[in-house]
């Protein structure tokens, strides 16, 4: 059985996903813009329908619970990469993604 593959966005400072039983992160990424870090991205496998958590990071730190019918979904894992990369993709902006390796990632 094959899954689908999401997209999940946290902006620094406005709001973050929440992974939940049933997505499985696949993997990380941040988002530079000329050189600061703008959001991050999980490419997730979708294992059955969700409700992901979008909180904001301001008070009252609103919590909503989107059902995952409602994102994005790609059939591949390079699916899910083509377009994270269309998305940051503005002409000749220092704009860029970084792979997030876990080794990294868990020693924060």
């Amino acid at each position: 059985m094959s899954h689908d593959y999401v997209i999940l966005t946290d902006k620094d400072g406005q709001f973050r996903t929440e992974l939940c039983d049933g997505l499985l992160p696949i993997e990380r990424y941040e988002y530079l813009f000329y050189g600061k870090r703008r959001a991050s991205f999980v490419i997730a496998e979708l294992q059955r329908p969700v409700r992901v958590a979008l909180v904001e990071e301001a008070p009252p730190h609103v919590r909503n619970l989107v059902p995952s019918k409602f994102l994005p979904h790609f059939g591949s894992l390079q699916a899910a990469r083509d377009e994270l990369q269309q998305l940051v993709s503005f002409g000749h902006l220092d704009a860029r993604l970084q792979r997030v390796d876990e080794d990294r990632e868990t020693a924060r």
